[in-house]
């Protein structure tokens, strides 16, 4: 059986929601459901969308030459 590729960990907030919207000029969210509401609030009709979530950049480790690249 294949895994799932979103994280069943991932706590509901409506940033993430596909009924909700970023406000850009603040850090609230336009939610066709329930109106303006924070970015951690959560309701019955969350609806995970996995093209909302940004992942966190991982950091390069340092070290490496101009050799170690060369084939």
């Amino acid at each position: 059986m294949a895994k799932s590729p979103f994280n069943k960990k991932l706590e509901k907030h409506c940033e993430y929601c596909a009924y909700g919207n970023v406000l850009n000029f603040d850090d609230q969210i336009i939610c066709k459901k329930h109106g303006v509401t924070d970015k951690t609030d959560k309701c019955r009709s969350y609806k995970y969308d996995p093209l909302k979530r940004v992942p966190k950049q991982v950091k390069i480790a340092d070290g490496y030459s101009e050799e170690d690249f060369k084939l």
